[in-house]
């Protein structure tokens, strides 16, 4: 499922922030950028985001500023005061100059004291990025419980209507003996001309043979069977986004083979109301976790 997520915790004079995009994905891939010097802890962050999300492509950034004392320090670039030395001394040879290299005069050419950033040792980084990390996760939980539930509304008004189609779809086929019995009938009597006596035996026979390769039964029980697990497994605290997805493929599975059996044309065409709905309840379910 998508969502925005961002969180910040400060420790003394440690500052970690993080936010979390997550997008839809049929498998979790975390995509994580920590700064240079904590990159030995990007397993356990991974290890903290996958305990709590199962599947979705997540870009985890992380951000750490540590204003502590000894955080930040100095150093001299001595390959470079050696370099510049050396070249100003080249110079005083080569035209006779008689000025002393200064600290000053070193300085003001740049680049020989350098900046540098401790880094934080692990015991005491990584509680501020793991409580950090919880927060954005539980408000990224958030938002997608919130958008989960306008979805399962959604989801549920649908279920409503495959239950009335497969009662309707049931109905209707229970009468399918005396419907090839009258089609027959018919056919045979426009064949005739009503000329030929039909015998009602034989007639019987056909259609009951015919109502037998036509019997939808089995697939109406299953049917039934899958959106019934469907709504267990929405109710059920666990992610089901995969379990949902093979029961949206099994009642795919399960129409086609009644649409190919039933030539009812007004079943034919309640069937494929049901797959249209069908494609709009799979659309959803690729936002469940």
């Amino acid at each position: 499922m998508t969502g925005f997520a961002a969180a910040e915790k400060t420790v003394q004079e440690i500052t970690v922030s993080a936010d979390i995009r997550a997008y839809n994905s049929k498998h979790l891939d975390v995509m994580l950028r920590v700064p240079s010097g904590y990159m030995h802890l990007e397993e356990k962050i991974k290890k903290r985001i996958a305990e709590r999300i199962a599947r979705g492509r997540m870009e985890v950034k992380i951000q750490i500023k540590d204003q502590s004392e000894g955080a930040i320090a100095f150093e001299v670039d001595h390959v470079r005061v050696r370099a510049i030395q050396s070249a100003l001394t080249e110079l005083k040879n080569e035209f006779g100059l008689h000025d002393n290299i200064s600290l000053e005069l070193l300085m003001s050419i740049g680049g020989i004291i350098k900046q540098t950033e401790s880094v934080a040792e692990a015991e005491i980084i990584w509680p501020v990025i793991e409580e950090c990390l919880t927060v954005a996760l539980n408000n990224l939980e958030a938002m997608q419980k919130k958008e989960g539930d306008f979805m399962a509304d959604d989801l549920l008004t649908r279920l409503d209507y495959l239950d009335d189609c497969i009662g309707v779809i049931e109905t209707d086929s229970d009468g399918l003996l005396a419907h090839y019995q009258q089609r027959l009938k018919e056919r045979l009597g426009a064949l005739t001309r009503e000329m030929v006596e039909i015998d009602p035996g034989r007639l019987a026979q056909e259609a009951a043979f015919l109502a037998d390769r036509s019997d939808i039964s089995e697939e109406i029980v299953r049917a039934k069977s899958h959106v019934q697990q469907f709504r267990h497994i929405m109710n059920s605290e666990e992610p089901g986004g995969r379990k949902l997805n093979f029961l949206l493929q099994e009642l795919h599975r399960e129409f086609n083979t009644m649409g190919s059996k039933i030539g009812q044309t007004d079943t034919s065409h309640r069937i494929v109301d049901v797959k249209s709905e069908l494609e709009k309840i799979r659309e959803q379910i690729q936002n469940v976790e």
